[in-house]
């Protein structure tokens, strides 16, 4: 796909992938197989010392693999992807392939409760410290910023508030400090924001969620924009003598070619490889199913999700409604900034009747699906405060502006009307 510059649709079908040379199938096989043959022991010997990339494990890498992550780089625009276990050993590893003891991180205070708990919780064990702030001010990332901090970290779009995060800002702050700018862009894909165009750095992605698509298995991946130079600024991991690869300096000693995706490859070859959380092939053939249709169901949830935040706005028995499309929403100005193809499936809001209305509501409203998870084909519904973030005290909680009357709805591909009309039912049952 290098010979011409296809649009997002096409490289959604063909980008990473040729029909087998082999078999000529025209679908992509699905390797299930934990290792590879070595053509003699000069060529074992060059892949494990990197004086040559290929297949020797598929903890490492695998084939079907290599699609998806060729892919995924194609769509987000930047040099190389690694597919890992789930989202959250993808946000892991990426922490842990930049900083280690003694090193801090700024992070916005509207993350994902798993996020969050890994960062306020887990982290510190290892001596990382993690200090939190407001992303809707871009400043409070500057003011946060010491010399032992070694990356920025935020969501294009806040879980579950909704927040949008002022990405290129932030990156302008993360850039003049030499420090690289982290997103998870989850909640967008980059069918409705390509971050790396506005600065950042590294990119995750669940691909649990809308990449996929259909609820249907767990992965995660990382993307490496390539424009980094790990060379300037704190960061031994990168300029200091690897002991796992006998001295190697990650941002110095690399071939040409391979020297833009230093933090890639040290991430397949360092926390992945001897961490182990593997993406199954099985799993990542899922994913390539799901990419190609992304376009087409990422304009579905936002078309119906922008009906359904204005119907809620409408409804007496709904005390607030966030949803970036709304043009009084708080994030919207800065929404407009960026997501110029829609606003996302996401809409949250609150009850009138507070917390007790708005588990009746889920206890009792049909069509939706009452679970953990967001990005599904089918519509979701979840009382975060109690669930996906009850391990945030009440005051982590509000400082990141959840509150206990908040709903959270992951809006699918059903007809719009269908959607509606469960709504306005489950919405007279709660208040009956």
């Amino acid at each position: 796909m290098s010979e011409k510059k296809y649009r997002f649709e096409t490289l959604s079908l063909h980008a990473g992938q040729v029909p087998d040379p082999t078999t000529l199938s025209r679908g992509v096989p699905v390797y299930r197989t934990s290792s590879y043959v070595f053509k003699n022991t000069e060529h074992a010997a060059n892949l494990f010392a990197l004086k040559e990339l290929g297949n020797i494990y598929t903890r490492l890498m695998n084939p079907t693999h290599a699609v998806l992550e060729d892919r995924v780089t194609a769509l987000e625009g930047g040099a190389a992807s690694v597919a890992v276990a789930s989202g959250t050993s993808a946000v892991h590893y990426t922490i842990i392939n930049i900083a280690a003891q003694g090193d801090e991180v700024v992070a916005a205070n509207n993350l994902y409760g798993g996020s969050y708990t890994m960062f306020a919780s887990i982290l510190p064990q290892f001596g990382i410290t993690v200090k939190f702030v407001d992303p809707k001010n871009p400043e409070n990332f500057k003011k946060a910023i010491t010399p032992k901090t070694k990356l920025l970290y935020i969501e294009t779009i806040g879980n579950p508030v909704l927040d949008v995060t002022d990405v290129q800002e932030i990156a302008d702050i993360a850039h003049k400090h030499n420090l690289p700018l982290v997103v998870d862009g989850t909640f967008t894909t980059p069918w409705l924001l390509r971050t790396i165009d506005y600065g950042a750095d590294i990119v995750i992605n669940s691909l649990t969620k809308w990449m996929g698509g259909h609820g249907n298995a767990i992965g995660g991946i990382i993307t490496d924009s390539g424009k980094f130079d790990w060379k300037k600024g704190p960061f031994p991991l990168m300029n200091e003598p690897d002991s796992n690869y006998h001295g190697l300096k990650w941002a110095h000693d690399l071939p040409a070619a391979l020297a833009p995706i230093a933090f890639a490859l040290r991430f397949r070859t360092v926390p992945l490889r001897n961490l182990g959380a593997a993406i199954s092939p099985d799993n990542a053939w899922m994913f390539i199913q799901g990419l190609e249709t992304l376009p087409l169901r990422m304009q579905r949830h936002s078309e119906n999700a922008m009906k359904v935040a204005e119907f809620l706005k409408k409804d007496s028995r709904v005390a607030w409604v966030r949803y970036p499309g709304l043009p009084d929403d708080p994030s919207h100005q800065v929404a407009k900034k960026y997501l110029k193809k829609g606003f996302g499936g996401m809409v949250v809001f609150g009850m009138k009747g507070g917390y007790e209305a708005a588990v009746k509501l889920i206890d009792n409203i049909k069509l939706f699906s009452h679970l953990a998870n967001v990005g599904d084909a089918k519509s979701l519904i979840l009382h975060p405060s109690s669930t996906s973030h009850s391990q945030l005290s009440e005051d982590q909680q509000r400082s990141g502006g959840l509150t206990p009357d908040l709903v959270r709805l992951s809006i699918g591909l059903e007809h719009s009307d269908d959607i509606l009309e469960a709504l306005e039912e489950g919405l007279a049952v709660s208040t009956r």
